[in-house]
Parts: structure tokens; C-alpha cells; sequence
């Protein structure tokens, strides 16, 4: 990149973290965190999972606990969760990391079966499904939408965009939906942001290189 992903940036807050939803097609044998965890263990063949595409939070999901765990298995990536989903449908592969707010509505009407979410605990809106960390401590994927500006900002106008995106996000309706949609409301501040941007980079910079999985 011509630029660095965090430092060409002023960082003003975090507006919100969402997971990703583990699931499968219900036809297949595994019915929860337990059975999954050891069916990929001992799985006979090929092992595939799907994700919407290379680099996708799904695709790092897949490598992260592909790497914790030992488990083999081939990635597959599709052009867009859609595609990815509707093959899972269809049983042309074993396992995807989803986005959570797609995964609702095929979870809720039978036609895909959850299993975990990626977040470090379990979310409210899904209190029935575990995280994937129960089983596997550290194992955490989510994906998060921030507020930035040009690099170099003045701090007295960096306070008071941050003040006011947070007011909006303590707002209860404002809340009560980013939930629903199965996100969490973050509101950090410009340096605890920053620093949540570094560590992330840091992390699947790590994984990508460790994994040797391919980015587009």
C-alpha cells in the first residue's frame, strides 16, 4: 500500500465490532461446538470450507481456526457470501464463517444450522449459540466499522466528532439496533482506537504470513 493502514490516519472512535456465525448445512451429522470441534479432528477425505472470497473476515475465520486447532481443510472462495451460502445449501461443502446478520434468517428457518459465533463471548441477540472461545481460549474474529479522519487532524475537532458519534451511539434505539443486527456498539476513544487498529493489523499480518493464505 502507498499508505500505512493506521498511521496515515487520525483515528476519532470505533463505531461498532460484529462477529461471524459458524454454520453448516443441516444435514450434516454435527449438531453443536462439541461434535464440530471433534468431526473436523477426525474427518475421513477432503474438508472444505467456504467464505465470500480471499481475505474476507470468513476466509481469516477459516485459517485462524485451521491454525489453533490443527485441522485440514481446503478453502474455498466464492464472489460474495451469497454464492458462498447457496452452495452451502446445497451441500457442496462442509463449513462457512458467515457474516452474522446474513446467517440470521437461514438459522431462524431451519435451512442452515449454527453452531458458534467468532465473537470472544456469546452475543445477546444469540444467546443459545457459544462462541467459538469456549472450546478454543483466544480464538476471537470480528469485523468493525470506525470513524477517521486525515492524518494530522486537530485534536480540539477530533474531540468533538468523537463526542458526538458517541452520543449517537449511547442513544437507546440507536443501540437496540446495532444489537438486533447482532453487532456490539463500541465508542472508544482516538487512542484506544488506534491501538485496537494496530494490534489488529498485527494479527492476521501474522496469520496471513504463518498461513500462507492468499489475499486478493
Amino acid at each position: 500500500l502507498p499508505y500505512h493502514p493506521v498511521n496515515s490516519f487520525t483515528p476519532i472512535t470505533q463505531l461498532t465490532t460484529a462477529g461471524f456465525m459458524l454454520v453448516v448445512n443441516p444435514a450434516s451429522p454435527v449438531k453443536n461446538l462439541k461434535e464440530f470441534m471433534d468431526w473436523t479432528r477426525n474427518f475421513k477425505g477432503p474438508l472444505n470450507y467456504g467464505s465470500a472470497g480471499n481475505g474476507t473476515g470468513g476466509h481469516l475465520s477459516g485459517e485462524l481456526f485451521k491454525q489453533m486447532t490443527g485441522v485440514k481443510a481446503e478453502h474455498i472462495p466464492y464472489k460474495g457470501s451469497g454464492p458462498a451460502l447457496m452452495d452451502l445449501l446445497a451441500g457442496q461443502y462442509h463449513f462457512n464463517f458467515t457474516g452474522i446478520q446474513s446467517a440470521q434468517t437461514l438459522v431462524r428457518s431451519g435451512k442452515l444450522r449454527g453452531i458458534a459465533v467468532t465473537t470472544s463471548k456469546r452475543l445477546a441477540v444469540l444467546p443459545d449459540l457459544p462462541a467459538v472461545a469456549e472450546v478454543l481460549p483466544g480464538f476471537e474474529v470480528v469485523g468493525w466499522y470506525g470513524i477517521a479522519g486525515p492524518a494530522g487532524m486537530p485534536k480540539p475537532i477530533v474531540t468533538r466528532l468523537h463526542d458526538e458519534f458517541v452520543k449517537v451511539l449511547n442513544r437507546p434505539d440507536v443501540r437496540e439496533r446495532i444489537v438486533a443486527d447482532g453487532s456490539e456498539p463500541a465508542g472508544t476513544t482516538p487512542e484506544d482506537f488506534r491501538q485496537f487498529m494496530l494490534a489488529d493489523l498485527a494479527k492476521w499480518a501474522k496469520l496471513v504470513k504463518e498461513s500462507g493464505a492468499k489475499l486478493d
